[in-house]
């Protein structure tokens, strides 16, 4: 017994940080209590989707060289070079979403400052040696950021909660709104407790003049070895005085986002999951066609508000081409007539304005797919300068774009935006596929 106490004493010695811990005391006592958990686990709504177990079977297409290639950029991804000149000034409509890149997204909302799912770190990995790298630079530093009044994470996954950054944000004075369970995580890395704001499923915390709400998402949990399914994952709905947001996490689609709609919204924005999505795992990601169909959901079955697409272009976590989820939203959405937003990471926009992001940027620096790019037909809205004093005067054309960019890897290269931008290391693999436990 001894013996086998010192073993498991080192076992416990070797576990990396980044595992965090699982729940324990009055925090599983209240997971417990939770209408969401049952037989000893988070269950999912409509059924209880996990990973199909087919993992071996993806892993053989995902080391295919042929393949291999294309889920990365062939040339260096444009990081919009002035975020935090842009972030100087407030917005002028009260509402700005910058996407960092991933999932992380900073936004401003009525006065305040709410930063979703923050990765500052090089790899979505317990591992600083291995696991998914980042394809592009972060936007800007953390500690450039300036103050955050709340920190919302959707779940304990290592692309979504990030070891690194969030201790540095520990040491600053913002406060975290997570799913039930994770909190665990947090303290165990140094936040404190009176900093966390805990929620199951429709429950609401407010943090000043916002509420931030968790709703349901079709995911599942875990970070170690073991996971116990013990901490929940969420979508979070934010609202102030003026607007509301919505971010949806990782999700697989669901009707529930109908019921999300009809209760808390419609939306100024939604952030949408639309990549790592794979037939081995269809329950838990969405496509783009499934990410623009959960938009309209959202929104009472109306193409209001604006559609901005998360989840891609920063980690190698799946099996399909790097610029698939970009060019899959921009038909997904002129197909139902939504809105869509495609900034560059670090850009920043404000959906009620006039004009959101529209240009195809990833087509500058990924592979060009056999037979070219689709044409896309598109709305598009123009400011017209007129005479010494510039007015602006929405014009809406339908324009067709047709493929003009050239191989990021031939005679040009990736153009002007290669030069602007940040390299990043072109020698450095991409990593390996987002860890999904079987079962």
């Amino acid at each position: 017994m001894t013996g086998s106490r010192s073993l498991s004493s080192g076992l416990r010695a070797l576990r990396p940080a980044a595992f965090g811990v699982d729940p324990s005391g009055e925090r599983m006592e209240r997971i417990r209590r939770s209408p969401n958990y049952a037989d000893g686990v988070f269950r999912n709504p409509e059924g209880a989707p996990r990973p199909d177990g087919a993992m071996r079977e993806f892993a053989k297409s995902y080391f295919r060289k042929e393949e291999r290639v294309l889920r990365s950029p062939a040339g260096v991804v444009p990081v919009h070079a002035t975020t935090l000149a842009d972030l100087a000034a407030p917005p002028a409509s009260g509402l700005r979403l910058t996407w960092m890149g991933h999932s992380s997204v900073l936004a401003e909302i009525d006065g305040h400052r709410v930063l979703f799912d923050p990765v500052w770190g090089e790899r979505c990995s317990p591992f600083a040696f291995a696991g998914p790298k980042r394809l592009h630079p972060v936007p800007v530093p953390l500690a450039a950021l300036g103050p955050v009044d709340v920190v919302v994470i959707s779940h304990d996954h290592y692309d979504h909660l990030d070891l690194p950054t969030i201790k540095a944000l520990a040491d600053t004075d913002t406060l975290f709104a997570v799913p039930l369970g994770v909190g665990a995580h947090l303290e165990h890395w140094g936040v404190p407790a009176d900093r966390l704001r805990e929620l199951d499923w429709h429950e609401t915390t407010k943090v000043g003049g916002i509420s931030l709400t968790a709703t349901p998402a079709r995911h599942f949990c875990g970070r170690g070895l073991r996971n116990t399914q013990h901490t929940l994952w969420a979508s979070w709905v934010v609202a102030g005085d003026e607007h509301r947001i919505y971010h949806s996490g990782d999700t697989g689609y669901f009707t529930g986002f109908k019921d999300i709609g009809s209760e808390y919204g419609p939306f100024d924005a939604t952030m949408i999951q639309i990549g790592a999505y794979s037939d081995f795992w269809p329950d838990i990601h969405m496509t783009p066609e499934e990410g623009m169909r959960a938009h309209l959901d959202l929104q009472g079955d109306r193409p209001t508000g604006v559609m901005m697409p998360i989840h891609w272009a920063t980690f190698n976590l799946a099996g399909h081409p790097w610029a698939e989820p970009g060019e899959g939203t921009v038909s997904a959405a002129h197909a139902v007539g939504a809105r869509a937003a495609l900034p560059r990471p670090g850009e920043p926009f404000e959906p009620t304005a006039e004009a959101v992001p529209s240009e195809l940027w990833w087509r500058g620096v990924a592979l060009v797919p056999k037979g070219g790019w689709p044409a896309v037909e598109k709305t598009v809205t123009e400011k017209v300068a007129v005479g010494e004093k510039a007015t602006e005067e929405a014009v809406e054309k339908t324009v067709t774009e047709e493929a003009v960019v050239e191989n990021a890897v031939g005679e040009k290269g990736a153009g002007d935006a290669a030069v602007r931008d940040t390299p990043r290391d072109k020698a450095a693999d991409t990593g390996d596929p987002e860890s999904v436990p079987t079962g």
